[in-house]
């Protein structure tokens, strides 16, 4: 529910995507799911698997957030969903939240496209917060990595 105070509900929105996410690695444990099971997917243990041959830029596009499974160079700090796992993102996960829900218009994200799965390059906050706002798409500039394997997609998150 938004107050109309756009710094107090962006404060309000990295609680509720904090809480959500200790809320499910509690459920996990409880459940005894390994650890590592809702842990972000690195782009650079995919192509190395799959055996990268090549890129092609497709351009910008909005793309499914559901899709957007892992991170380049970012392995800590989100979980799988792209919610915070400390508060150490805070102030900039509070500063995006607060800016949108002023209506400044937010830059595409930059994400590798593997098989039917996005990467984060760059915009990671800016996906945690869609994702923690309700949104299902983002602009995206987008880069298909072309590889010798067909990429089976990672396991999508849920929403919750």
């Amino acid at each position: 529910m938004d107050t109309g105070f756009p710094d107090a509900d962006a404060r309000d929105d990295f609680s509720r995507a904090r809480r959500r996410q200790v809320l499910a690695r509690l459920a996990a444990r409880l459940r005894r799911q390994p650890s590592d099971l809702d842990a972000i997917v690195s782009f650079d243990d995919v192509v190395a698997a799959l055996g990268r041959t090549g890129e092609r830029p497709l351009g910008l596009r909005m793309i499914d957030l559901d899709t957007v499974v892992g991170s380049v160079d970012r392995v800590r700090g989100f979980d799988r969903r792209f919610r915070p796992t400390s508060a150490e993102s805070r102030a900039r996960f509070e500063r995006i939240a607060a800016a949108e829900r002023r209506g400044v218009a937010m830059p595409p994200i930059d994400v590798y496209r593997v098989g039917d799965a996005h990467f984060v390059r760059d915009g990671h906050h800016r996906v945690a917060v869609a994702r923690a706002r309700g949104r299902r798409a983002i602009e995206a500039r987008v880069t298909e990595v072309l590889t010798r394997s067909s990429a089976a997609p990672p396991e999508r998150p849920r929403r919750t």
